[in-house]
């Protein structure tokens, strides 16, 4: 047996449904890792993470078991043998699992035990769980392949230790989270070696998918805990790692320990690799989007920048009567530097037109909400006629905060195809606006230095529907309102719970109201980015029709 081994962990980005691109990615990068004995992919890196409904087309199972054994056959080839995450049908039933590919052939398949079935997760609605696994022997070296979800409980890791495995390689769908982690290495990671007393790598994929977004930041712990590699957060990497039989058993040589990104650094950069692989995986040629002068709007160009390049990015300033000379500065300042196109459309002309149009049937009304809508869903109306025309996709910028209370037009400022901010709150998007006026991802493509104007960070947040219109005016300060949600939207949190917290229940008790009645409008929302334990849509799934207050 030998006493040393080289495994190379790679962090790849994968493409749902597209098997024969990613089976040629995972070939290339087996080439790139000759003289490694073993190259690791992650989780369903054959089909794509997470597939949902796509997994139940039998013409897709077949296509990627095909698929499969052409990989295996390329393993006759000089190069390290491979472990593939994959689906695979056994006895009828469909299983989400792992493949060692060895001398031309699937020398073992291990299935996934632990399904998970909360948040974003519904596995147990595609999946059938595998028995507990047994390890599989490579190159008399007993190696256990717990998957995912396997190691967040304790039992396979235990089972797989007591059948006499050495090593434990785990491999990872895991998408991002605020402050995740510290929850997989120090909660997890180092939890099942010190149940086992072996070393883990853990490999997770990296890049976005719809909502979701993976971060990569894959890691190896040793037995004794201590964190012997730390691969890069948000970018592809692979890493050969070297391995040595000691007389406690084996152990992972120290390698590169890479800083990982925390808040509001982190948040950004999941944005940004969020948006990117929306829109170029739907073949969209950029963006377009309004640019108000406000904070929102600001931040959303700056992160479609840094994912798209500025030639793929459209900013257009959609001024009425009620936009201020201030904001029209602000707005083509930001777009100045960030040297992206910047057009400006005024939509008084319009606005006109639907007032001579409605005169009649609005006689006898007061000027109320509704003209401030018309504003809104014309200027949806101009940004999607724009993205029909010339094929950018329409981004939308409202943030959680305002989507929690209602704060947006439906079929107005709500149009378009995908929202970077959707999971942010408003306090969120302040710091993240801050920092990258400080720095930026180094995998950004947008310039360097200040890209958002002071201005529009300092300066009172307005729709400016209306005149000296503020959203204090009808909302609560942000620093009230974002911890009300936070109490009723991540903690689900009663009235009496925040008020016993300090705060005033006519306002929770109004907050708690509006978030109920734009359930409504959140179902018929954009995608966007998932960023906290509860983003709406995945995993928080309200009725729209219900009665229940807890006021």
């Amino acid at each position: 047996m030998p006493d040393t081994v080289k495994i190379t962990l790679a962090q790849m980005n994968q493409s749902v449904g597209d098997i024969a691109g990613n089976a040629a990615r995972m070939l290339a990068a087996r080439d790139r890792a000759k003289g490694s004995d073993l190259i690791v992919f992650p989780e369903l890196q054959l089909i794509g993470y997470p597939p949902e409904d796509l997994i139940l087309k039998p013409a897709l199972i077949e296509r990627a078991a095909d698929e499969l054994d052409n990989l295996a056959k390329a393993t006759l080839e000089d190069g390290p043998a491979m472990l593939v995450g994959s689906a695979f049908v056994l006895d009828g039933e469909l299983h989400n699992g792992v493949a060692l590919l060895e001398n031309g052939k699937i020398a073992a398949v291990r299935l996934k035990h632990e399904l998970p079935n909360y948040g974003t997760f519904d596995e147990v609605r595609l999946f059938q769980p595998g028995p507990l696994p047994e390890p599989i022997v490579f190159k008399g070296i007993v190696i256990g392949v717990p998957i995912c979800e396997d190691i967040w409980q304790p039992d396979v890791c235990r089972h797989l230790a007591d059948l006499g495995a050495e090593i434990l390689i785990c491999i990872n769908g895991s998408p991002y989270e605020i402050n995740k982690d510290a929850l997989r290495i120090e909660s997890v990671a180092k939890r099942r070696a010190a149940d086992t007393g072996l070393p883990l790598a853990y490999l997770n994929r990296v890049g976005g998918q719809d909502e979701l977004v993976f971060d990569g930041a894959s890691f190896v712990v040793n037995g004794d805990g201590s964190l012997a590699v730390q691969m890069l957060d948000w970018e592809e990497q692979a890493v050969t790692t070297s391995w040595t039989r000691t007389v406690q058993g084996w152990r992972c040589d120290r390698g590169e320990v890479h800083k990982l990104a925390v808040p509001p650094e982190e948040v950004y950069c999941a944005m940004v690799v969020g948006l990117r692989d929306y829109v170029d995986r739907n073949r969209f040629p950029g963006v377009v989007l309004g640019l108000s002068g406000g904070i929102d709007s600001a931040a959303c160009a700056a992160i479609a920048v840094d994912a798209l390049g500025a030639d793929r990015v459209w900013c257009v300033m959609l001024p009425s009567r009620f936009t201020s000379k201030e904001s029209l500065d602000d707005a083509k300042a930001c777009a100045r530097a960030l040297g992206c196109r910047y057009t400006t459309i005024p939509i008084q002309p319009a606005v006109a037109g639907f007032d001579a149009m409605l005169e009649d049937s609005f006689s006898d009304a007061h000027v109320d909400v509704t003209e401030e809508n018309l504003q809104s869903r014309i200027r949806g109306v101009t940004l999607m006629a724009l993205s029909n025309k010339f094929g950018p996709m329409l981004m939308t910028t409202g943030n959680k905060s305002e989507m929690s209370v209602g704060y947006a037009t439906i079929y107005g400022d709500m149009a378009g195809g995908y929202n970077p901010l959707k999971d942010a709150y408003k306090l969120t998007v302040f710091d993240v606006c801050r920092w990258r006026n400080e720095s930026k991802p180094r995998f950004a493509l947008g310039p360097d230095g200040r890209v958002i104007p002071e201005n529009i960070i300092v300066k009172p947040p307005s729709a400016e529907l209306r005149p000296d219109q503020k959203d204090e005016d009808s909302l609560p300060p942000y620093e009230v309102l974002d911890a009300i949600l936070l109490g009723l939207i991540e903690h689900e949190k009663s009235v009496d719970q925040l008020v016993q917290d300090g705060f005033d229940h006519e306002t929770v008790a109004r907050i708690e109201r509006l978030l109920h009645l734009a359930e409504y409008k959140r179902r018929q929302a954009p995608p966007g980015v998932k960023l906290t334990t509860r983003n709406f849509g995945r995993d928080r799934r309200y009725p729209i029709t219900h009665a229940f207050r807890s006021a």
